[in-house]
């Protein structure tokens, strides 16, 4: 077995030893006879897996009782609907800040259900940047504000956090759980798996139990937060398979600590950009936003960018093209991926550099 080193931005790497565990019980799950993907949803050996991934997104997060936590099938951009068919009601405002591509997707989804404010708006700025916490133009009583915590396509991430008095509302699909945060801090956080939890195809939300009590009654059920709430992520055949992912995902998360888990991420992210600004190569997004997660950077022309992804694929450095709509070069550097991965891109760099400089 040849594995390389996976720099996708989504679905992206996981836990090697996550996938070699689900290997070796894929075929016959725990001596039951049949693979987990055959089980039923309401079996003993799925309900062990479904309660154990529920308690331990719990301890990761921290939240107390006041917070549920969630698997929704759909993905973030799911979310980018049930947030606001929940939480914004006829005659209010929800506040949306604008911070690139994914930001301004949940914005305009936003927008066909109810009035949207546009808090700040850096989605087209070159340097990439999220804005600063001062220049949010916030509507008084907002329904909730929402904010993308990583841009993904553009390498921009908020270091902190902006404090609301309206509830707060993030899109943390790119870097969840790759940085301790306070919980208490946000009314709603919400991630597609993909990235740093799991497969593609279902989100894991965590939201306060109180907000799930605005949703109107003519909203269809299974489209309730206080559906899923209530029962327990249960009131369908849940994606089954991923949740058990996420769970074995939450045991290698829990083993390693956030705070270990978060040091060699920006160590990781470290080394990549002292590679970009020891010259030949220009990172897109300013030094103060630069992502831990999604690490953005050109070449002097666009053949040298496509020779750079050619030649590192060879040497088993898969997924650095950027995304279709920017071009350029993302190495994205998600909690599974191995420091080794990141030592072999920073050489290759440098040979590339010198090469080509």
């Amino acid at each position: 077995m040849a594995r390389v080193y996976n720099f996708n931005a989504g679905p992206a790497v996981l836990p090697l030893e996550v996938l070699e565990e689900a290997r070796d019980q894929f075929v016959e799950y725990k001596s039951s006879g049949m693979s987990l993907m055959e089980s039923s949803h309401r079996g003993k050996e799925y309900d062990a897996v479904h309660s154990e991934a529920l308690a331990n997104y719990r301890k990761l997060f921290n939240c107390s009782d006041d917070y549920a936590i969630c698997f929704i099938a759909g993905g973030a951009s799911m979310q980018f609907a049930m947030i606001p068919l929940n939480l914004l009601g006829a005659g209010q405002t929800a506040d949306y800040v604008n911070s690139g591509a994914w930001a301004s997707k949940a914005a305009k989804e936003a927008q066909l259900i109810g009035k949207v404010n546009i808090a700040a708006n850096t989605g087209k700025d070159i340097p990439t940047k999220v804005p600063a916490a001062r220049d949010l133009k916030l509507t008084k009583g907002a329904a909730y504000v929402h904010i993308t915590s990583n841009e993904t396509i553009s390498g921009a991430q908020w270091k902190t956090f902006p404090k609301t008095e309206s509830p707060l509302v993030a899109d943390m699909s790119s870097d969840i759980l790759s940085r301790p945060f306070e919980i208490g801090q946000f009314a709603l956080v919400y991630a597609g798996a993909q990235k740093n939890l799991g497969p593609s195809g279902i989100a894991l939300v965590v939201m306060r139990k109180d907000l799930a009590e605005r949703a109107p009654a003519n909203l269809p059920t299974i489209l309730k937060y206080k559906t899923f709430i209530e029962e327990n992520s249960l009131y369908n055949t849940p994606p089954c398979f991923s949740i058990y992912i996420m769970m074995l995902v939450s045991r290698w998360l829990l083993k390693n600590g956030l705070e270990n888990i978060h040091r060699r991420n920006r160590e990781k992210a470290a080394k990549i950009y002292a590679a970009i600004d020891a010259g030949f190569y220009k990172g897109t997004a300013v030094p103060e936003c630069r992502s831990d997660m999604n690490i953005t950077f050109r070449l002097p022309s666009e053949a040298l960018e496509e020779q750079f992804v050619k030649e590192a694929s060879k040497q088993g450095l898969k997924g650095l093209k950027g995304h279709r709509s920017v071009g350029g070069i993302r190495a994205s550097v998600y909690n599974a991926l191995p420091p080794e991965g990141v030592d072999a891109l920073v050489c290759f760099m440098r040979d590339f550099a010198r090469q080509n400089g």
